[in-house]
């Protein structure tokens, strides 16, 4: 199994405060063809290593002993913007998983998922596929729908003008396009369109493409 950037194997840093688990998860990845980059057991050390390795995939618990998934995945892509997080937890609470996609995650999967679901969806997460558990999803698409049907509430901040480009291409990802899709579109390479999104999340201050898309469906860009 490789990685598409590099065509070395999909690296993967696992998260989860019990050791028994952690230990399992590893090694039903590393038989899979991943590797297993790190492990961590709390939102310290998964900050820490993360920065280190700069790991593809990062599997989230949502119950660490210093803190909580959300906050774990937020300083995680602080500290390694490329990598995706996949939250692996055993609690499926709106609250949860509607924390942890704000903060960054790019899906959310239950313990009771198979070794066989499990892989697929790290598989997924690292090619940039949203993942979700069966219900969830519709849970996540449900609470982004009515943010953006609320009314703007009196202080909220400016947003930062986008360039034309910059424009053009988030009205692609709004679209659902790829990349590659767009990069095919607009005669740029992947690299550059990947540039003009990761530029557009700082401008904006959001985390990820399901914010970016919340965002154009507000402002009437898709």
């Amino acid at each position: 199994m490789t990685d598409d950037a590099t065509g070395g194997a999909i690296s993967v840093m696992v998260v989860d405060d019990h050791p028994m688990w952690r230990d399992g998860v590893s090694r039903d990845l590393t038989e899979a063809g991943f590797t297993v980059a790190a492990t961590a057991d709390g939102v310290g050390a998964a900050t820490r290593r993360a920065a280190a390795v700069r790991p593809a995939v990062v599997l989230m618990d949502m119950q660490l002993p210093d803190g909580n998934g959300a906050q774990a995945t937020a300083e995680v892509l602080r500290v390694s913007p490329q990598s995706r997080v996949l939250v692996l937890s055993a609690s499926a609470e709106r609250d949860d998983v509607l924390d942890a996609i704000k903060a960054g995650a790019s899906g959310y999967l239950v313990k009771s998922a198979s070794a066989t679901e499990l892989i697929d969806a790290v598989r997924a997460t690292a090619a940039g596929q949203p993942v979700f558990t069966p219900g969830l999803a519709g849970l996540v698409l449900g609470e982004y729908r009515r943010m953006a049907t609320a009314p703007a509430e009196p202080d909220e901040p400016h947003r930062p003008a986008l360039t034309d480009r910059e424009t053009e291409v988030l009205r692609m990802v709004a679209k659902g396009l790829s990349a590659k899709q767009i990069a095919t579109r607009l005669g740029l390479s992947h690299r550059t369109v990947e540039n003009h999104v990761q530029a557009t999340l700082r401008k904006l201050q959001l985390a990820n493409r399901v914010e970016l898309t919340r965002y154009a469906i507000e402002q009437g860009l898709e």
